[in-house]
């Protein structure tokens, strides 16, 4: 095959039961119970003169995890930004409960979170003020305070510190404090493990379970295993 063809992409579910939480969000079906929230149909991406993927289908609904998979260059992060609405496909649509997103991108993104590989944390800024910023810019009004969130990811003591202090693992725990600030219903999570130490990852990890068991769905590109348990998993491979 032709390095410039386009790879196929392999999806796998892993059923699972879905623990129940007393707090879960509003409803996330487009037409009825069990129906997906995002879907994307025949999409197609290109990088220059490369085909990095087509024909590929995305369904994911509430309590879900997909994992991305593939080796650098594959098309991971590609996928990624126009599943969120950040680059266009060479083909295909991407529709969030049953509407293109380009036709609903405001209501699509108030319930999105993106995380990429650059986290996107000030250096001359505090945590919380990071977080208090990007709550304001995505006009988010979350019961749980920077405080709390910050609290969460293990960086209590650290909250009006300069972030440019902090080490590449903290900073990253800073970016994954905004999923709490921000209660998004998707999270669409780039190598999200980057930098973390062993704690770091099951703190995702738990992050990861407690989202899903509350109704959320979740996007991860990541080499690493995810443990999380009580999930459907649907591996995404691409070539």
């Amino acid at each position: 095959m032709s390095r410039n063809a386009a790879h196929p992409a392999r999806v796998n579910p892993m059923g699972a039961s879905v623990r129940q939480s007393p707090r879960e969000y509003d409803s996330l079906v487009a037409g009825g119970e069990g129906q997906p929230a995002l879907t994307a149909e025949n999409l197609a991406c290109e990088r220059g003169d490369r085909l990095l993927f087509s024909g590929l289908n995305v369904s994911l609904g509430a309590g879900n995890l997909m994992l991305v998979e593939g080796p650098n260059g594959s098309g991971k992060t590609s996928l990624l930004r126009i599943l969120c609405g950040l680059a266009q496909p060479s083909a295909g649509v991407v529709r969030w409960r049953g509407e293109e997103v380009g036709r609903s991108r405001e209501r699509y993104c108030a319930e999105l979170m993106y995380l990429g590989h650059n986290h996107g944390v000030k250096g001359d800024l505090s945590p919380c003020e990071n977080l208090q910023i990007a709550c304001a810019l995505a006009g988010v009004k979350s019961g749980v305070t920077p405080e709390e969130a910050l609290y969460e990811v293990g960086l209590a003591g650290f909250e009006d510190a300069p972030a440019r202090i902090l080490s590449a693992g903290q900073r990253r725990r800073v970016a994954l404090a905004r999923l709490l600030t921000a209660e998004a219903r998707l999270w669409v999570l780039d190598e999200p493990f980057t930098a973390l130490d062993t704690d770091g990852v099951m703190l995702v990890e738990k992050m990861l379970e407690r989202h899903l068991a509350r109704g959320g769905m979740a996007l991860v590109s990541t080499h690493h295993e995810v443990r999380v348990t009580e999930v459907n998993i649907i591996r995404l491979e691409l070539y």
